[in-house]
C-alpha cells in the first residue's frame, strides 16, 4: 500500500506536524522519531480511508485548471456543487488531488 504524504495537509495533519514540531525543539523526540510517526500517519490515513469510506459523492463544476504528474490528478474547480445521498452544497474554489490506488480484491 502507498502512503501518501498529501494528508499531512489536513487540519489533522497539520496539528499532528505542529505538535510533533514542539516535541521536537524541546528534546522529547527525535527529528528521526517524528518522521516515524509521519510515516505510520500517512499509512494509518490511506488505510482507513480505503476500508472505511463508504460514502459516494457526485459534484459538477467548471474546471479552472488540471495536472496529471507521476499517477496524481490535481484539479482546480470553481463555482463546485457536492451532492451524497442526503444533502448537497456550494464552494467557490475547489482543489481536488486524486492518486492511483491499489485495486482489491473482494474476497
Amino acid at each position: 500500500m502507498a502512503a501518501w504524504q498529501f494528508y499531512r495537509n489536513t487540519t489533522l495533519g497539520q496539528c499532528l506536524e505542529d505538535s510533533l514540531d514542539e516535541m521536537v525543539q524541546t528534546q522529547q523526540i527525535t527529528v528521526a522519531a517524528k518522521a516515524q510517526v509521519l510515516l505510520q500517519f500517512d499509512k494509518a490515513m490511506s488505510y482507513s480511508l480505503a476500508q472505511r469510506a463508504r460514502n459516494k459523492v457526485n459534484f459538477k463544476g467548471r474546471i479552472k485548471t488540471y495536472r496529471y504528474c507521476d499517477n496524481v490528478w490535481t484539479f482546480l474547480m470553481t463555482n463546485t456543487e457536492f451532492r451524497d445521498s442526503t444533502e448537497g452544497f456550494h464552494a467557490d474554489k475547489v482543489k481536488i488531488v486524486a492518486c492511483e490506488g491499489n485495486k482489491q480484491e473482494k474476497t
